[in-house]
C-alpha cells in the first residue's frame, strides 16, 4: 500500500488545541469548509503526486553537471504541482499573493507532502521561511520584487549561514559585504551545506546571505543579511545578468539524495540588505524559527511514513506461530509493542508540533508570544528524534528485510537523520530552551504544566515531579542548566505528549488503548530524564571518557 494522508489524526487535534477558534481577523477565510478543502486537496497531491517521486529521489540524486544542477526525475513537475495549487504561498501575506491561513494549516499540509517525498518538501519549505523573514524584515522594494515570485514558484529560495569554520558558532563567519556606489553590496565567501542550492525547474534561486560589513563589530553582533539572487532581477521582476555566484559542488549524503546540498561560492556577487546593518542574524532568526517548527514535523512525516509502512508489512508477513496459529507478525506481542510505540511517539510529536503552531497564530491574532517561543525548541528537538527513533523501529519492524533498500524503510532512517542535526542541532534546542526560554524564571514553563494539571489524575504526579525538576534547574548554574538541558527537554515532551494522548483518548474512547500504553509504557521515560536532569553537569566535567 502506498502512503495515506492521516487526516482522522489532525481533524482530532486541531479540535483539541482550538484551531477553529483562529478562524477571525486576519485568518477569517479559514472557515471549515476551507480547511476541509485545503487538507482534502494537500491529502491527494501528497498520496498521488509527491510519493511515487520518494524512491526516485534516493536512487537517482540530484547531480552537478558543468556547473548545472539536475533534479532528481519527476521532481520538476512534482514542484509545479506544489507552486500551482499555491501552497508555497499557503500562510505568506495576501498583499503579495499568499492565502493568508494560518501557521497550523500549513503545519499539516506541510507534514503531508514531508511524509511523501521529505527530499522535495524541502524546496518549498525553505522557501516559506524565506518569505516570512522579508515579510517581517525586507524593505517594500524587494517585498514587492521577490515575494510575489517566490510565493508563485517561478523563483526559490535558499539560507546561507554555515561556512568550514562556522558552524553552530556563526558569530566566526568570515563572508565580505563590501558597499558598492548604487547602494547595493559585493559579497564574496564561501557557505557550506547549502540546502537546495539551486534547481533545474526554476528561473531564479534567491539566497539569503549572512556576511560582514568592513566596519562590522566581531560576533553575531557584527552579522548583516543581505539578498542574493543567482540571477540579477531589473525593477520591473524580469531576469536580468548572471550575478558573480556558483554551487561549486554538491555534497554526497547518507540521506535525502534528492535534495541537493551545495556548496556556495560568492564572488563579488550583488547584494541588497534586508533589515538594518549589523542586524541579520535577528531577521535570519525570523527564517530559522519557521524552519525550525518546519523541521520538527519533518519528524513527525517520516514517522508516520515509517509507522504506515511497518504496519503493512507486519499485516501481511507471515513467520512463526502466535497465540492466534499460524498468523502474520503482527501476532507477535513485541512486534505489537513496537508498532505502538511507533505509533504513540508519532501522536505525541505531532501534537507537540502542532500546538506551537496554533501558539504561533495565536501571537499573529495579538496574544503573546511566549508560548511559541517556548514550544519551538521542544516541537525541533522531540519530533526529529522521533523521526528518528520511529524510522530504526520500522527497521526492526521488517526484520532483515528492513536492512534490503528494496522494502525503503532503510531510506526513511538515511533521510530523516539530518534533521536532528540542521537547524540548529537539538542539543542547541535544549541549551535555548533552558536559558533563554527559561529568562522569563520559567514562567510559561511552569504555567504550561499549571494548565496540564488537575485535568488527568494519572498525569498529576508527573506534572508535579515535572514541577519540581523545573525549580530545581532554574537554582542552577549556568554550566548545570547546559548539562541537564537535553534531558530535561525529554522529559518535559515526554510528559506533554501523554498529556495530548489523554485528551485525544478522552474526545475519542477508541484511542483509550493507545493512551494507556503511552501512560504506563512510554511515561516512566520522563523519570529518568529527569533523574538525569538532575545531575546537572556534575559527572561531566572532566569528561567522564
Amino acid at each position: 500500500m502506498g502512503y495515506r494522508a492521516p487526516l482522522g489524526d489532525h481533524r482530532l487535534l486541531m479540535q483539541l488545541l482550538g484551531f477553529d477558534a483562529l478562524a477571525r481577523d486576519r485568518f477569517a477565510e479559514a472557515t471549515p469548509e476551507t480547511v476541509t478543502q485545503v487538507l482534502t486537496e494537500a491529502a491527494r497531491l501528497s498520496e498521488e503526486v509527491l510519493a511515487p517521486l520518494n524512491r526516485a529521489g534516493d536512487l537517482h540524486p540530484a547531480r552537478l553537471d558543468h556547473g548545472r544542477v539536475v533534479t532528481s526525475p519527476g521532481f520538476g513537475a512534482g514542484f509545479r504541482a506544489i507552486s500551482e495549487g499555491g501552497w508555497i504561498g499557503i500562510a505568506a501575506d495576501p498583499e503579495h499573493g499568499g492565502m493568508g491561513l494560518p501557521m497550523t494549516l500549513a503545519t499539516v499540509v506541510n507534514e503531508l507532502m514531508g511524509s511523501a517525498c521529505l527530499a522535495l518538501q524541502l524546496n518549498p519549505l525553505m522557501t516559506q521561511g524565506q518569505i516570512e523573514a522579508l515579510e517581517h524584515h525586507a524593505s517594500p522594494a524587494i517585498k514587492a520584487l521577490y515575494i510575489p515570485r517566490l510565493i508563485a514558484g517561478d523563483w526559490t529560495a535558499t539560507m546561507n549561514l554555515t561556512e568550514p569554520q562556522a558552524g553552530s558558532d556563526v558569530g566566526a563567519l568570515r563572508t565580505r559585504a563590501e558597499p558598492l556606489e548604487d547602494g547595493t553590496h559585493a559579497i564574496t565567501g564561501e557557505k557550506i551545506y547549502i540546502t537546495w542550492a539551486d534547481t533545474d525547474f526554476a528561473a531564479n534561486t534567491c539566497h539569503l546571505v549572512l556576511a560582514r560589513l568592513p566596519d562590522a563589530p566581531e560576533g553575531t553582533r557584527g552579522i548583516s543579511l543581505f539578498m542574493v539572487p543567482k540571477v540579477i532581477p531589473n525593477a520591473d521582476g524580469t531576469l536580468g545578468a548572471a550575478n558573480s555566484l556558483r554551487v561549486a559542488r554538491l555534497e554526497h549524503k547518507l540521506g535525502l539524495h534528492g535534495s541537493p546540498t551545495g556548496v556556495m561560492e560568492f564572488q563579488g556577487a550583488r547584494g541588497c540588505m534586508v533589515g538594518a546593518p549589523n542586524k541579520g542574524m535577528a531577521a535570519m532568526f525570523t527564517m530559522m524559527n519557521n524552519a525550525r517548527l518546519g523541521v520538527g514535523m519533518q519528524g513527525v512525516s517520516v514517522a508516520e511514513a515509517a509507522c504506515q509502512m511497518a504496519m503493512d508489512w507486519a499485516a501481511t508477513r507471515v513467520q512463526g506461530r502466535t497465540s492466534y496459529g499460524d498468523a502474520t507478525i503482527i501476532g507477535h506481542p513485541d512486534v505489537r509493542r513496537m508498532l505502538a510505540e511507533m505509533r504513540a511517539e508519532t501522536f505525541s510529536a505531532r501534537a507537540i508540533a502542532l500546538s506551537c503552531a496554533v501558539a504561533i497564530d495565536r501571537a499573529r491574532l495579538g496574544e503573546s508570544p511566549s508560548r511559541a517561543a517556548f514550544l519551538t525548541p521542544i516541537a525541533k528537538a522531540y519530533g526529529t528524534e522521533t523521526g528518528n527513533h520511529v524510522a530504526q523501529l520500522g527497521i526492526q519492524v521488517h526484520g532483515g528485510a528492513g536492512f534490503i533498500e528494496d522494502t525503503g524503510a532503510a531510506q526513511l532512517a538515511r533521510d530523516i537523520r539530518v534533521t536532528s542535526i540542521y537547524e540548529g542541532t537539538n542539543g542547541i534546542q535544549a541549551l535555548d530552551l533552558v536559558g533563554r526560554k527559561m529568562m522569563d524564571d520559567g514562567a510559561e514553563a511552569l504555567a504550561l504544566i499549571a494548565e496540564m494539571t488537575g485535568r488527568h489524575q494519572v498525569l498529576d504526579p508527573w506534572l508535579a515531579a515535572l514541577t519540581q525538576a523545573t525549580h530545581h534547574l532554574l537554582a542552577q548554574s549556568a554550566l548545570d542548566r547546559a548539562g541537564a538541558a537535553t534531558a530535561y527537554l525529554r522529559a518535559y515532551a515526554q510528559v506533554l505528549g501523554a498529556y495530548y494522548h489523554l485528551q485525544a483518548a478522552a474526545q475519542d474512547p477508541s484511542r483509550q488503548g493507545l493512551a494507556q500504553f503511552t501512560v504506563t509504557r512510554l511515561l516512566p521515560r520522563a523519570g529518568a530524564w529527569m533523574a538525569e536532569a538532575a545531575m546537572g553537569s556534575a559527572d561531566l566535567d572532566p569528561f567522564p571518557g
